[in-house]
């Protein structure tokens, strides 16, 4: 420190950790740390200056080793959502592919709109030693580096040149990660000797402080365009998005549906909004949605978007409720203003609550109410049944719906005390469908960039955030084998996972929409794929776990499923169960169109009738 005590002497990485550490909420359980810790993976990009700095405050600010740069950015994604981006982490990574291996999460974080902290190692300013090992040289720019591929990937990207560029671009990336509009990946580019680099910073840069999460209300006029729409509604249907979960808005939410009388829908990211045996919950919505919530969308006068980026998925690529005026809820100018919506630039429980006031005793129509409950309690029934299945025939394998009624009914509290993550293939629609839970949060589904090998690392995030539950991470053997390396980890932290593998050998959700659009079987079942004479092998996914230091087991039956649950359960470790299941039967009830494009031109006949179908289904698109 200097002699006036105003300034202490730091280098750059040094500066960076301590100031992150300083960083504070203050949620109604009491303050806490902003950031829950650090993933690093060390490399000589970033070994001795951040490498440094990360042990002198490993106290104030923990670091966790991963087994895969890809794996541990997912990890710490999945903390933020747990967290319903009111707490997040860092992640570091050396030069190189080190850093490349982060792209793929930095776009998962960007499409979901969920907070982290990238901090690659960078090349050398000074140019001294260049190329350095693992610099990507480009011939036309001598400042570009690997990690300007990260630019359109960020919301915001700064490249740290000089110690005291700190000062500002801190701030300014925690401005970021905190903004419900701006809200996604930042990252700083931390190049090597700049790293080690040693600056006079003021000590009160360093002084904790409390991170606010800003929440605004309606403007007037778009108040009063809202409230004018939904007085002339008499089959409103509200579409809760996952910002109605990261706007704290779920009380909200069921107040203005049970006052007003308005069925309510979920996307992926905004299931768990509402209670799964709320009267007026219609179930999820669109491609993957529930015949219930489907057909009231297709009657709907207006919907009620809150907190959407009104994706394909829930849509029906825009054939689903084109019929319907649109008012669309969010904080995102670009999302509340897409398809000729009337927008409302707002948070989700500000929004609601000046809503349900300005309407007074607005109500849908009686016939409109009592459809939306029947409905809703004709799926319910749908659920438990498709659910309580035990057993198939043999030599037929059991399939994912049946497989989920066991991982739920093997824990009378599954409803409330787990959270269940998946993120591709077949799983998250049946998940969509089928999940009950009573509790926000309780389905952590990544399917905004649907990520093969998110699971098992979102996992992993998800337990760290929230060690008391029970993580039930639901992942199929394509994606299994994408990425599983943290599965040491979890063992290394003793975060303990319960993993669901289901093994249909092969990549069943593709190979169905491949013959969909009138393609032959090809290139995703391993029978269907080009083999050497020894054929594909027979993977024993439960061997595998158990050399990563987890328990685990294969089982044939659903019975067989639901006791190994069990023992998963009370286990004291990362429990495996791996299961085959049936790659062509899913669950009939619900789903829509969705927009694939289909050939205009085929040898194939079954390519050609796809297209005629495809052709006349757009028709129904609303554009």
């Amino acid at each position: 420190m200097s002699a006036s005590g105003k300034t202490i002497r730091l280098t750059m990485a040094q500066a960076l950790v301590r100031y992150l550490a300083a960083l504070r909420v203050d949620p109604p359980e009491g303050e806490v740390a902003l950031f829950g810790g650090v993933f690093s993976i060390f490399g000589h990009g970033n070994v001795a200056g951040l490498g440094e700095a990360l042990y002198q405050y490993r106290e104030q600010l923990p670091t966790y080793r991963a087994h895969n740069e890809q794996a541990m950015a997912h990890a710490a994604i999945a903390y933020a959502k747990t967290h319903m981006r009111r707490r997040m982490m860092a992640v570091t990574s050396s030069i190189g592919p080190g850093a490349t291996n982060l792209l793929t999460a930095a776009a998962l974080a960007h499409v979901n709109r969920l907070p982290v902290l990238l901090l690659p190692g960078d090349i050398f300013v000074s140019r001294r030693p260049d190329p350095v090992l693992q610099q990507v040289e480009n011939f036309q720019d001598g400042g570009v580096s690997a990690n300007d591929a990260f630019k359109p990937l960020s919301r915001y990207f700064d490249r740290i040149y000089y110690p005291e560029q700190l000062l500002t671009a801190l701030p300014r990336a925690i401005q970021v990660l905190a903004d419900a509009a701006q809200c996604g990946p930042v990252t700083l580019a931390l190049p090597q000797d700049v790293q080690t680099m040693a600056y006079d910073y003021p000590v009160a840069f360093f002084a904790p402080q409390i991170v606010k999460f800003r929440a605004q209300g309606p403007a007037v006029d778009e108040l009063q365009a809202a409230l004018e729409l939904l007085r002339s509604a008499k089959q409103p249907l509200i579409v809760a998005g996952g910002g109605v979960l990261y706007g704290e808005a779920t009380e909200a939410l069921r107040c203005f549906a049970e006052k007003h009388a308005v069925p309510v829908a979920e996307t992926q990211a905004g299931k768990s909004a509402l209670a799964w045996r709320h009267p007026l919950q219609l179930g999820a919505l669109g491609v993957t949605g529930s015949p219930a919530a489907n057909a009231l969308a297709a009657k709907a006068d207006v919907v009620i978007a809150v907190g959407t980026r009104l994706q394909d998925f829930t849509t029906g690529s825009h054939s689903l409720f084109g019929q319907a005026k649109l008012l669309s809820i969010n904080v995102n100018a670009i999302d509340a203003m897409k398809w000729q919506a009337t927008p409302m630039l707002s948070d989700a429980k500000l929004g609601l609550s000046a809503l349900s006031q300005g309407l007074q005793d607005w109500r849908s129509s009686a016939a409109w109410h009592t459809l939306a409950l029947e409905q809703a309690n004709i799926w319910r029934s749908t659920v438990d049944w498709i659910t309580s299945q035990r057993e198939v025939s043999a030599p037929a394998l059991p399939y994912d719906g049946e497989v989920i009624g066991a991982v739920q009914r093997s824990s009378i509290d599954s409803t409330v005390h787990d959270i269940v993550v998946c993120a591709a293939g077949t799983l998250p629609a049946e998940l969509h469908k089928l999940w009950r839970t009573s509790t926000p949060g309780g389905y952590h589904v990544e399917y905004g960039y649907s990520c093969m090998g998110y699971e098992i690392a979102g996992g992993l995030g998800v337990k760290l955030a929230q060690p008391d539950r029970d993580v039930i991470v639901m992942v199929g053997d394509g994606s299994y084998l994408m990425m599983n390396s943290e599965i040491a980890t979890s063992v290394m932290l003793d975060r303990k996972l319960i993993i669901v593998v289901l093994d249909n050998r092969g990549y069943g959700c593709i190979n169905r929409l491949q013959q969909a659009c009138g393609g032959a079987p090809f290139n995703n079942m391993l029978e269907d794929c080009l083999q050497g004479p020894l054929g594909a092998p027979a993977i024993d996914f439960a061997a595998h776990a158990r050399s990563l230091g987890a328990l685990a087991e294969n089982v044939k039956t659903i019975s067989q499923l639901e006791a190994a649950m069990q023992r998963a359960r009370a286990a004291d470790r990362t429990y495996l169960v791996c299961i085959d299941t049936d790659p062509t039967r899913t669950t009939e009830e619900g789903g829509c169109w969705w927009e694939v494009a289909v050939p205009e031109v085929s040898q194939r006949e079954q390519v050609k009738a796809a297209r005629a179908e495809y052709e006349q289904a757009r028709q129904q698109q609303k554009v």
